[in-house]
């Protein structure tokens, strides 16, 4: 019998959840700050080193964050193996703890018994990895993928509205940059949306109406400290 793979979307959670974050950061930050610094009647260029600054300053707050959150999930996943092995030398308890395991999951106990004695006899760590603690190569920490993806993620997100300002002269600077910032938004949480297999419209309206939100209440405290300059 030929065996039937089927594609599932569970193995891109880890990259895409650190990409759609950057990502949404990137947008989301730059324009707010940029808007912030426009509506506190700053000029193009404090406007423009203000978004370069932040897009830096973002990328590596992101990458440094990602990496020592995911390291530390890695840490604590290498301390969980590190124990189970230890365990292991006692062969007979973690072959009924497993078999125990998928007796709870629907199987008799004599099928569950010789399930677990093939799966340990094939790869005992393995086994008690992926059915005790819930630890697999598609869900497996990767702190440098995280905080790479993050910090790529930011900074492609960043430069899309810190483009937009630079292009748009001073005058159309905010309409433009808000509204460049919702379409990029609506177009990250629809792709998001598609690559994990979740509903598109919701995502997206989500999205950009957070984005919008944050985005009036940062260009509102711009132009209210702007009256005092």
């Amino acid at each position: 019998m030929k065996a039937h793979k089927e594609p599932h979307r569970t193995g891109n959670t880890g990259w895409l959840r650190a990409a759609v974050l950057g990502a949404n950061d990137g947008i989301l930050s730059t324009s707010s700050l940029v808007l912030g610094v426009a509506a506190a009647h700053g000029t193009h260029l404090s406007v423009l080193v203000a978004g370069v600054s932040g897009l830096v300053a973002g990328a590596m707050a992101m990458a440094s964050g990602e990496f020592v959150s995911v390291h530390s999930q890695a840490d604590t996943q290498a301390a969980d193996l590190a124990l189970e092995q230890e365990h292991l030398l006692d062969h007979e308890a973690e072959l009924a703890e497993l078999a125990e395991i998928y007796v709870e999951r629907g199987l008799t106990p004599e099928l569950a018994a010789q399930v677990a004695d093939q799966l340990m006899a094939h790869d005992a760590l393995g086994a008690h990895a992926r059915d005790e603690l819930g630890i697999t190569e598609a869900l497996k920490a990767r702190p440098g993928q995280a905080a790479i993806a993050s910090a790529a993620s930011f900074s492609g997100g960043a430069a899309l509205p810190l483009l937009a300002g630079t292009l748009a002269p001073l005058p159309i600077l905010m309409p433009c940059v808000g509204i460049s910032a919702l379409l990029f938004l609506a177009l990250l949480g629809a792709l998001a949306a598609r690559a994990g297999g979740a509903p598109i419209l919701r995502s997206t309206i989500r999205v950009t109406f957070w984005g919008a939100a944050a985005m009036a209440v940062t260009a509102g405290i711009g132009a209210l400290f702007g009256t005092f300059a």
